[in-house]
């Protein structure tokens, strides 16, 4: 039996029915030419087949000594058939039925009898398409991770038809820097910091806060979304191409991240106007970025960090929100490469630790929240890739909702596309599918006010 880390026991104790806590990934693939009605069938058929499993996908909590979650228990046997479902869409086969499907699968708690993970192949697309939902416990791996991992078993080469399972693939050697992180990971990464610090490193990181022009926490808005949530999730998914983002970027001056979070603040503010929700003070935006500088570029562990930018919601002009948000961001990074390394992960730890107070009876209720929403970035595959001779069309990652934070917004690179994975309380959360309509009015007034 080995134990449970500290960093992965926040992940399982912090789980309740309202609060599940996995990540998951949505893939929609196009299946090669000349692929039968039986395709995904005899997919399914050979994965099941693929016994040699690795000890990640073996893991779930046991007791020991009468407790649990103080040790990983390995299964000798995994039950492949349970872990690896085979699904059909209703009648008519759309992408809304294939969201429906995923958002009650997204809402579900893995079963910590078993490893703590779960595949679904999903057919009956009207367009001829299939999807595969995959899902992992944040305490069995993260976001990132589990994004990597999936890659890995796909190839760039649409005549390579080896099917790689993920549970098969042998881990690799050494880890280096990661260019984007989970909120949850973010926060598990730095509250290590945090811990192992002595206290004048943590007075320092205070210092920073209150001397530096640090976007700080705790003075965003109260809003619709920053409430306690329940159990049931929905999803929504789109792709965007990249090249639309770097245009305006190119027209700004500003990065394509600053293009994305002002992308999402449009599309907030819209919503929230449309809810009758949008608080007169701008939304503030806790996103994850890499620290790591040139001169430590091939360094090796991770240094992540967070950052709470200002979206600029209470700006009508989507020119001057862009400006705000590139600025906000510009200054905040600004500041954290001036400081220690291990201050930078203090203050991050200080900045989004407010999270852990939501535990607290009558918080979420009563306090203003640490920030309004999480929007992160995590890294894809910048080719077009394919799986058993099936194209990647689309890679749209689900997140964490948490109370406080009934909507998440992660968003991978596919190929050529942003593809943007939204993830509400279903409850809390109304209409979660139109902020994918406000987010396309948003690109488009930001393409026509920098003139592309």
């Amino acid at each position: 039996m080995q134990p449970i880390s500290p960093t992965d026991l926040i992940f399982l104790l912090g789980e309740s029915r309202e609060h599940p806590m996995h990540v998951g990934g949505l893939q929609l693939f196009a299946p090669p030419d000349g692929a039968g009605p039986e395709f995904l069938r005899e997919t399914y058929e050979a994965l099941v087949e693929q016994t040699e499993i690795q000890s990640t996908f073996r893991k779930h909590p046991a007791f020991f000594g009468g407790v649990t979650n103080l040790v990983w228990s390995s299964d000798k046997e995994v039950d492949l058939e349970y872990h690896l479902r085979r699904s059909a869409l209703p009648a008519p086969g759309r992408v809304r039925e294939l969201l429906e499907l995923v958002s009650r699968l997204h809402g579900t708690l893995l079963d910590r009898h078993r490893p703590l993970w779960e595949a679904h192949l999903i057919e009956g697309l009207d367009d001829g398409r299939f999807a595969v939902y995959t899902k992992f416990h944040h305490a069995l791996i993260d976001g990132v991770s589990a994004s990597k991992l999936m890659q890995r078993s796909l190839t760039t080469d649409p005549a390579d038809t080896d099917l790689r399972a993920p549970w098969s693939l042998p881990p690799r050697r050494g880890t280096g820097a990661k260019p984007g992180a989970s909120l949850l990971q973010t926060l598990g990464q730095a509250a290590g910091s945090v811990v192992g610090a002595a206290p004048s490193t943590l007075m320092l990181a205070r210092a920073a806060l209150l001397e530096q022009e640090l976007t700080l926490p705790f003075r965003a808005p109260k809003t619709m979304l920053n409430v306690r949530i329940g159990g049931a999730r929905r999803v929504a998914a789109q792709s965007w191409a990249l090249e639309r983002i770097q245009k305006v970027k190119s027209a700004a001056g500003v990065t394509v991240n600053d293009v994305v979070l002002a992308m999402c603040a449009g599309a907030l503010r819209e919503y929230l106007a449309e809810e009758n929700a949008l608080p007169d003070t701008p939304l503030v935006a806790m996103v994850p970025v890499n620290l790591r500088t040139e001169k430590d570029a091939d360094g090796g562990g991770n240094l992540v960090g967070a950052i709470l930018c200002n979206l600029a919601t209470d700006l009508d002009d989507p020119v001057r929100r862009l400006d705000a948000v590139a600025a906000s961001m510009r200054d905040n990074k600004k500041v954290y490469s001036e400081l220690p390394r291990v201050q930078q992960l203090a203050v991050s730890a200080m900045l989004i630790g407010g999270l852990a107070l939501a535990l607290l009876p009558g918080f979420v209720a009563t306090a203003p929240p640490p920030f309004n929403i999480v929007i992160s970035n995590v890294p894809g595959a910048r080719e077009p890739m394919y799986w058993n001779g099936a194209r990647l069309d689309g890679n749209y990652p689900f997140s964490i909702p948490l109370d406080g934070q009934a909507l998440n917004i992660t968003l991978a690179n596919s190929a050529g596309n942003l593809d943007f994975g939204l993830v509400g309380d279903r409850r809390r959360v109304p209409h979660l599918q139109r902020i994918l309509g406000h987010l396309e009015t948003s690109l488009k007034e930001l393409e026509r006010a920098v003139g592309v």
